[in-house]
């Protein structure tokens, strides 16, 4: 990464803090793998692609990890521009609008305006991988039987900030000249959901 994006995508301008592996787990070894195959200039394609003899639970908790932290960061540099004024509605352009729902207050679809969507999707999402229940981290362990359920509903709802961001934001991106390092975080993240299923098709259509 250049010196100039590294400016723009420091950890202080995270929309939450990093979540990391533990060193010497399992988990954090696939982590190191799937980095290393990234950086080393592996087809992104190829790079998705569940490594042979891994688990798959594993595989999609170390990524879901990772995609949280990188879009994160990318909403991190463009939040403070994301204003209940600027985006009074969560959406990707005129077609398509989120509405939030959850177990406890939100029990019905409800529109929000964006940066309110967000805070509550990333507490969310949070949550969940901060859950012993639903992300272990001891080993031997087991993940719950739904644990591939939950991350598809986890990954779906992070897509949707690409969509914003890309479809609201993106001369931020431009300006900060940060389109390359975005394109290549939304690109992974677009190989790995639909390499192993994870994302519903019409769920893509925003960004087609």
């Amino acid at each position: 990464m250049s010196i100039a994006l590294k400016q723009v995508f420091n950890k202080d301008k995270t929309f939450r803090p990093k979540r990391k592996f533990e060193p010497g787990t399992q988990r954090f070894d696939l982590h190191k793998r799937a980095q290393a195959s990234l950086n080393s200039g592996v087809d992104l394609k190829a790079a998705v692609q569940l490594p042979h003899g891994e688990d798959l639970n594993d595989w999609v908790a170390v990524h879901l990890v990772d995609f949280f932290n990188r879009i994160n960061l990318i909403y991190g540099t463009v939040c403070e521009f994301c204003t209940e004024k600027s985006c009074p509605v969560m959406s990707g352009g005129q077609r398509y609008e989120y509405r939030w729902q959850d177990e406890h207050k939100y029990k019905k679809p409800t529109p929000l305006p964006a940066p309110k969507y967000m805070n509550l999707l990333m507490d969310w999402i949070e949550m969940q991988i901060n859950n012993e229940d639903i992300f272990p981290t001891s080993i031997g362990i087991p993940f719950p039987k739904n644990f591939i359920q939950i991350c598809k509903k986890i990954l779906c709802r992070l897509f949707r900030v690409f969509v914003h961001v890309y479809i609201h934001h993106f001369d931020r991106i431009l300006l900060m000249g940060a389109e390359a390092h975005v394109n290549t975080c939304y690109k992974h993240f677009y190989y790995f959901a639909t390499e192993l299923n994870l994302i519903d098709r019409k769920e893509l259509e925003p960004l087609k």
